[in-house]
C-alpha cells in the first residue's frame, strides 16, 4: 500500500519534468502550456488588451490632431456682375486666402493636454494586463486544483475497491455478513461517482483557462506545473508602499489632475486673441490690379463669461479627483492588506497540514486497514478512516489553491506584471 502510495507522489513529478517544453503533447495532440506562457498568451490575444490598445492609438491620433495648424480657407467674391452668375462680365472681383493665426502658447498647451490623454490610455491598458493576468493565474491554479481533486477522488475509488474486495474475501471465508459487502458496493458506487464528478470539473476548469487565453472553449489544452507554490516572504509595509508606487490607478490619478492643470491653462489662454490674416487679390473694372491685406483680432478679453465657468468646473473636477485619489489610496491599502493575510493564513494552514494532519491521516488508514484485514474491525470505522484521509487532502488542495491564489492577488494588489 506505502510503496503504491509512493509511486502515485512521483507521477506529478514525473509529468512536469517531461511537460516543460512548449508545445502540442507527442502523445495526445494537446496543447501543452506552463502557467508564464499561459500569461503570455493572454497578453497577446485577449480581445480586453486589444481593445485598450487600440484605445491608446486613438489617444495618439488625437494628440497628431492637437498638433495640426488650422486650415486656411480659400475664397472668391464676384461683385456688381450684370445678371446673376455672370461671371466673366462682373466689374469687380476678389480671390483671397484667410489663415488664423493662433498664439503659440495655445496649441502646446492643446498638445500636452492629448499627451495626458494618451498617458491614461496607457495606464488603463496596465490595470486591464494586471486584471488579465490574474484571472488567467487563477484559472490556471483551478485547473491543477480540478486535476489533484481528480487524483484524490480516484486515490479514494482504489481504496473503496480494495474495501470491497477485502470484504468479499471475508464473505467467502464467513467472517463477516453479507451487509458488510453491500456496504462496501455502496462505498465503491459512491467513489466511482466522485470520480465521475471530478473528472467533469477538470473539463470545467479547461474551458475556463480557454476563455482566458482566447481560444475555444473545447481546444485540447494540458498544463505543466504544481499547485504547491514555493513560499514567499511577504512583509505588509514593503508591499503596501510598492503598491502605492506601482499601482496604474494611483497614477492614471495623478495624469488626470495634471490634465485639468492644462485644461485651466487652456481657459486662461482662451482670453488673449488669435489673428485672422486675409490676403485677396482685387479686379475692379478700369482699374489696374491690386492686393488687399486684412488682419481681424476678436476681443475675448472682453467676454470673461465661459473662461471662468471653464475654469470653475475644471477647479471642482480636481478637487473631486483628490477626494478620489485619497479614496483609492486607501481601497490599495486594504486590498493589500487583505491578499497579504489571505497568504499568510493559507500557509499557516498548509503546514498544518503537512506536519500533522495528512500524516496522521494516512497512518490510521493503513493501521485501520491491517486491522480490517485481520477481521479485529468493523468496515464502518475503515470507511470513516478513508473518508476522513480524502477530506484531509481536498483540503490540503484548497488550502494550496488558497495560497497560490492569495500571491496572485498580492501581485496584482501591488501591480506587478510580468
Amino acid at each position: 500500500m506505502r510503496s503504491a502510495t509512493y509511486r502515485r507522489r512521483w507521477i506529478p513529478i514525473a509529468v512536469f519534468l517531461l511537460g516543460q517544453g512548449y508545445g502540442p503533447s507527442p502523445l495526445t495532440g494537446e496543447e501543452v502550456l506552463s502557467l508564464e506562457q499561459c500569461i503570455a498568451l493572454a497578453l497577446e490575444r485577449h480581445p480586453l488588451i486589444a481593445a485598450a490598445q487600440e484605445r491608446r492609438q486613438a489617444a495618439l491620433a488625437r494628440v497628431r490632431q492637437a498638433k495640426a495648424l488650422p486650415i486656411p480657407s480659400l475664397y472668391f467674391n464676384s461683385d456688381l456682375q450684370p445678371r446673376l452668375g455672370d461671371f466673366v462680365n462682373s466689374q469687380e472681383a476678389y480671390l483671397g486666402v484667410d489663415q488664423t493665426l493662433e498664439l503659440p502658447q495655445k496649441r502646446a498647451v492643446r498638445r500636452k493636454i492629448a499627451e495626458q490623454e494618451t498617458q491614461e490610455a496607457e495606464t488603463d491598458t496596465e490595470l486591464v494586463k494586471l486584471e488579465v493576468i490574474f484571472q488567467v493565474r487563477r484559472a490556471f491554479y483551478e485547473l491543477l486544483l480540478a486535476e489533484e481533486k481528480l487524483a484524490y477522488a480516484r486515490q479514494d475509488l482504489e481504496l473503496a475497491e480494495d474495501y470491497l474486495r477485502m470484504a468479499e474475501l471475508r464473505l467467502a471465508a464467513g467472517d463477516v455478513a453479507r451487509v458488510e459487502v453491500l456496504r462496501a458496493k455502496v462505498e465503491a458506487l459512491s467513489a466511482s461517482n466522485a470520480a465521475r464528478v471530478a473528472a467533469g470539473e477538470v473539463n470545467l476548469a479547461k474551458a475556463r483557462l480557454n476563455l482566458h487565453l482566447a481560444r475555444g472553449k473545447e481546444a485540447p489544452l494540458r498544463i505543466v506545473g504544481q499547485l504547491m507554490v514555493p513560499f514567499a516572504e511577504l512583509r505588509l509595509a514593503v508591499l503596501q508602499a510598492e503598491a502605492l508606487q506601482r499601482r496604474p490607478e494611483l497614477r492614471r490619478l495623478r495624469i488626470t489632475l495634471e490634465k485639468e492643470n492644462l485644461v485651466q491653462a487652456r481657459s486662461r489662454w482662451s482670453r488673449f486673441p488669435d489673428l485672422d490674416f486675409s490676403l485677396s487679390r482685387h479686379w475692379l473694372e478700369g482699374f489696374p490690379t491690386t492686393w488687399s491685406i486684412s488682419i481681424t483680432a476678436p476681443l475675448p478679453f472682453l467676454f470673461h463669461q465661459r473662461p471662468k465657468a471653464e475654469i470653475a468646473e475644471s477647479e471642482a473636477v480636481v478637487r473631486a479627483l483628490q477626494r478620489e485619489a485619497e479614496q483609492a489610496r486607501n481601497s490599495i491599502l486594504a486590498e493589500v492588506e487583505e491578499a497579504y493575510v489571505r497568504a499568510q493564513s493559507a500557509r499557516d494552514q498548509i503546514l498544518r497540514f503537512q506536519q500533522d494532519l495528512l500524516p496522521q491521516a494516512q497512518e490510521v488508514l493503513e493501521m485501520l486497514r491491517f486491522s480490517y484485514q485481520e477481521g479485529e474491525i468493523s468496515g464502518l470505522e475503515l470507511i470513516e478512516a478513508r473518508r476522513t484521509l480524502n477530506a484531509s487532502r481536498r483540503a490540503y488542495a484548497d488550502a494550496l489553491f488558497e495560497y497560490a491564489t492569495a500571491l496572485a492577488a498580492v501581485e496584482k494588489a501591488v501591480g506587478r506584471m510580468p
